[in-house]
């Protein structure tokens, strides 16, 4: 991650790529993993899958069978590299667009339905897998994240924290709180921002005058570097250089990896989104998303052929169908579906939770 150094820190504006937005390369040497066909189409489909749960998600919610739901459309190569990077002991924690992440870690794609139909057993299953929970307030568990990594350290373990985060986060106090104490005490965490250029509907030119946001990691000390968001090669290494970094004690990093969200906030304001935004932008940002990229980039250098992709995407489309079928199964268990959430409260429920559970459920017609 070179640039202009400032005392110990590396300030670089320079927006990383290796491809452009047709798929063709723009620097070389790629890293060794782009030049192995069975890595880059296994994050092609790790991309796929994620994108065409979040076409289910979105219907399903439509039809009043999942809760409000944020969609990750044009972002799949930020969180799809995250879980490329990260191993199966680091801790991750997220905010609500990373589910190609957690796929990726393990979690059941019926757990993460369940988590958006407002059954705990979802949010349980995620923690399973080493993940924080689905951080909704905003920028929160960036301290959580400071400190979990803290605790690494501390214990002399060489795990690491991811945290990911969007544009609007770092408009928080928490965001720099998190920046300040993981920097003073090197802890080994790497924050990702994935700046989709709006926070709800505030555009990121009116959240700071700050050129960049990785450099407001600069006040802190840390390192700091940009990425093109959707070419997953440049995500991808970036961040790999950025967990190395994290987990041989050089403290903390922050990568800013510059998307695009092509669908509304989430269902709750669905169709709002063209109200602040034009069409021809939108469309423009259409033509730089991240799965066509890559789709380009295998099918030029002879990777991915037409018929192979069909059935890549046939394939996955019948996967995610079946998970979701199961999740509508276990959703006719409506009162005790709603009664989970008091099992992920205590270890043990003290008496008094015990009796409003009990409660809950009798008034729901269900027996404990």
């Amino acid at each position: 991650m070179s640039g202009t150094r400032i005392g110990k820190v590396t300030f670089d504006l320079h927006l990383h790529r290796f491809l452009d937005e047709r798929g063709a390369v723009v620097k070389k040497p790629l890293p060794p993993f782009a030049e192995d066909p069975s890595e880059l189409l296994s994050m092609y489909r790790w991309m796929v899958l994620a994108r065409v749960f979040d076409a289910k998600a979105v219907n399903l919610q439509k039809t009043g069978q999942l809760g409000t739901y944020p969609s990750v459309l044009g972002q799949e190569a930020v969180s799809v590299a995250i879980g490329s990077v990260m191993r199966s002991d680091d801790v991750f924690l997220l905010q609500y667009r990373e589910g190609g992440a957690l796929f990726m870690r393990g979690v059941p794609l019926q757990a993460l339905f369940l988590f958006w139909g407002g059954d705990e057993r979802g949010s349980a299953e995620i923690a399973r897998h080493g993940n924080f929970p689905v951080c909704i307030p905003i920028a929160t568990h960036a301290l959580h994240a400071a400190g979990a990594a803290f605790a690494f350290k501390y214990r002399g373990e060489s795990r690491i924290a991811v945290c990911a985060l969007g544009d609007g986060a770092t408009s928080e106090g928490d965001f720099y709180e998190a920046l300040n104490w993981a920097s003073v005490f090197l802890a080994p965490v790497v924050f990702v921002i994935s700046n989709n250029q709006w926070a709800i509907s505030v555009p990121r030119q009116k959240q700071t005058a700050a050129p960049t946001l990785a450099q407001k990691a600069v006040a802190f000390g840390m390192p700091c570097v940009r990425v093109d968001g959707n070419d997953i090669i440049a995500v991808r290494h970036i961040l790999g250089e950025a967990c190395a970094a994290a987990r041989a004690g050089k403290g903390p990093v922050l990568v800013e990896a510059e998307t695009y969200r092509l669908g509304d906030h989430t269902t709750a304001d669905a169709g709002s989104a063209g109200r602040y935004r034009s069409v021809e932008e939108v469309s423009a940002a259409t033509e730089r998303e991240p799965i066509a990229r890559l789709r380009a980039f295998l099918t030029s250098r002879g990777m991915l052929r037409g018929e192979d992709d069909a059935e890549i995407c046939a394939s996955i489309e019948a996967g995610v169908e079946a998970e979701k079928d199961a999740y509508l199964r276990i959703v006719k268990d409506a009162p005790r579906q709603c009664a989970a959430m008091f099992d992920h409260l205590y270890a043990s429920l003290p008496p008094s939770v015990a009796r409003q559970k009990a409660e809950f459920i009798r008034e729901k017609g269900d027996a404990p």
